[in-house]
């Protein structure tokens, strides 16, 4: 758009119409109905979102589309951003909502790629197998376990596989994911074991 530079340095430091302003300004423009303060903000989290609700539910259109929906909705919401939250904390919250409404009504499959995910789910006999030296067979075995990965990831409920992916793809805290999802970070950490457990136990065939 013409006259908006944007540089961004970290979380603030945001330049809109050569004026240096912090996040939260920008977002006070956004609140008042400024588009151009909240294109910013959309071109800021535009690609987090995306990464977000693309590995939920595994198809780039259907993603595309939703984030231009969870923006859409965002701008007309913009009254009720409090700040009692980080802006993008809200911004995801209403992600999940929209992505897990979204997975409801479609059972959309979901993906999830080997390297993105945290080695401590899977189980040790796994992990031999894949430091294993015969780079033919290693290459083999790793597209069988990326295929069952993937089929276990389907069978965990809503809750626990988006924890799994908030946590291990977008590499959130716990603090924010409670925050995203509206729990406690003890009830995060609980989910994210047990879909851990889960996802160990889909794979003992997988293994056997």
């Amino acid at each position: 758009m013409n006259g908006i530079e944007i540089v961004k340095h970290g979380l603030g430091d945001i330049v809109l119409n050569n004026e240096a302003l912090e996040e939260k300004d920008v977002v006070t423009r956004a609140r008042s109905g400024d588009i151009a303060a909240f294109e910013i903000l959309v071109k800021k989290y535009r690609e987090r979102l995306y990464s977000v609700v693309y590995h939920l539910v595994s198809n780039s259109t259907d993603a595309a589309d939703l984030v231009q929906d969870i923006f859409i909705k965002a701008f007309h919401s913009m009254n009720k951003f409090k700040g009692q939250s980080a802006f993008f904390t809200w911004l995801y919250r209403i992600a999940v909502n929209m992505t897990m409404s979204h997975l409801r009504k479609h059972k959309t499959n979901r993906f999830l790629a080997l390297e993105q995910f945290d080695e401590s789910a899977l189980p040790p006999e796994v992990m031999e197998k894949i430091t294993m030296e015969d780079q033919t067979g290693k290459n083999a075995y790793l597209l069988e376990l990326q295929k069952a990965l993937n089929e276990s990831l389907q069978k965990l409920s809503n809750d626990h596989r988006l924890v799994v992916v908030l946590f291990e793809i977008e590499g959130l805290s716990h603090g924010e994911i409670a925050e995203i999802m509206g729990c406690s970070p003890g009830t995060v950490r609980s989910r994210l074991h047990y879909a851990k457990l889960e996802l160990q136990a889909y794979l003992e065939d997988f293994i056997k």
